[in-house]
């Protein structure tokens, strides 16, 4: 098998498709969790300064998530041949809420009818939550398998996959995202405005902090053989405990008006969280409920290893020129958000 500083292909484009999905959820993890969070501003203005604040970087965000696809078909197309199908309805709904999204925020301020900009703030807020809940599902589901066959085809139904454990993790993804946003919105507000958000950050970072303890409980009930994993390698263990130390961090932070550092201990928790889940997993990528010999491995669901071999050189050359066009846009845009004459 060929190899690359001593790790075979398929393992690289694991780590690559995981660092893609990892940068998709931090990025657009804090503009759904401000979207999320919407609802909460009573007045037009503080509406429209939280529009404004991810108005530029929103777009970009959601690259990481088409490069994230892209990237599972291109390395993986039976893991994305299979999870497709298997959340064909959740994914088709994500779709739906993610273009209604796109449509609030652009059409939300071309009218000034009261009417008009509820509809839009509610169309807004309702799918940002709903999508970050899909998400959650999705992973819930991904972490305790799913019954596929012999042939990789999904044979459960829908209704399958609303079960407990998923839900769990779609609230928990929910209060992320919240916390996330709301840490994010602390840097780019003033005034009343800023209080206010101060305020939401302190609840949504408790809100997060008991939905990761129902999240860990429920893990050990419903996946004892994660438990295993751990204890058979104990320096796994230091995800987990750097994820705890991160969650209590960005609380410190928040608490002593650090703002700046607390967003970058959240968008670190995140990554962490899917470090864990990375670690739970691997070398699987989809499990079956039905037999393990049914389940998608990095090896058995991959592409070719020459097409991987050419695919990590594509992908050594695009992800850097995606992340320098990502930072720029946020050096660009740095600073408090304004009301002016261009606003959403």
């Amino acid at each position: 098998m060929l190899t690359f500083l001593g790790i075979d292909y398929p393992t690289w484009w694991f780590l690559v498709v995981g660092a893609v999905f990892t940068g998709y959820v931090i990025l657009d993890g804090f503009d759904l969790g401000a979207g999320a969070l919407h609802l909460f501003f009573k007045k037009d203005e503080s509406r429209r300064i939280v529009l404004k604040a991810i108005g530029p970087v929103w777009e970009g965000n959601e690259v990481w998530l088409v490069i994230g696809g892209g990237a599972l078909f291109a390395g993986f197309p039976e893991v994305y041949a299979t999870i497709f199908s298997a959340f064909y309805i959740p994914f088709m709904l994500f779709l739906t809420v993610l273009i209604l999204r796109a449509i609030a925020i652009e059409f939300r301020s071309k009218e000034t009818k009261l009417w008009w900009t509820k509809t839009w703030d509610i169309v807004y807020s309702g799918s940002s939550i709903l999508i970050a809940l899909l998400l959650g599902i999705v992973l819930g589901n991904v972490m305790q398998g799913i019954p596929i066959n012999k042939d990789f085809e999904y044979v459960g139904g829908f209704f399958n996959l609303l079960n407990p454990y998923a839900l769990i993790t779609g609230v928990t993804v929910v209060a992320l995202f919240m916390m996330h946003g709301a840490t994010y919105l602390i840097m780019k507000t003033e005034k009343s405005l800023h209080t206010k958000l101060r305020v939401l950050a302190k609840n949504t970072s408790r809100f997060f902090v008991i939905s990761y303890i129902a999240l860990t409980m429920a893990t050990l009930i419903y996946l004892p053989q994660t438990a295993e994993k751990f204890r058979l390698h104990p320096y796994l263990f230091l995800a987990p405990l750097l994820t705890i130390l991160t969650i209590i961090n960005t609380r410190r932070l928040l608490e002593k008006g650090i703002f700046f550092k607390a967003f970058l201990s959240s968008s670190l928790t995140s990554a962490l969280l899917l470090i864990t889940v990375t670690i739970n997993l691997f070398p699987n990528i989809v499990l079956s409920t039905i037999n393990p010999a049914y389940n998608i491995t990095i090896y058995n669901g991959a592409s070719s290893e020459k097409s991987l071999g050419i695919m990590l050189i594509i992908a050594a050359t695009g992800i850097p020129l995606v992340i320098a066009y990502t930072i720029y846009i946020f050096w660009t845009f740095r600073g408090k958000v304004k009301m002016d004459s261009v606003n959403y």
